[in-house]
């Protein structure tokens, strides 16, 4: 799945895949958004961590489940 983080003040956002559903990427960000949480840990499919501090998001886009197809179109 692919996920997209915008941080504000940056005109670079953060882009990565993971093999994290995007109801465990939804919850983890919920969660951490209603206790205050200074930051979000997420995985990536390579198992590398990315911390990113709570209050400098601008927006979290969480890409769809489905697998893309190999091949021709006829």
């Amino acid at each position: 799945m692919d996920i997209r983080i915008g941080i504000t003040n940056s005109p670079r956002e953060i882009s990565f895949e993971s093999s994290q559903t995007a109801a465990e990427v939804e919850s983890i960000v919920t969660a951490a958004l209603d206790a205050d949480s200074k930051f979000i840990k997420l995985t990536d499919n390579k198992g590398k961590l990315y911390i990113v501090p709570a209050t400098s998001f601008a927006y979290i886009e969480v890409g769809s489940e489905s697998t893309r197809r190999v091949g021709f179109v006829a």
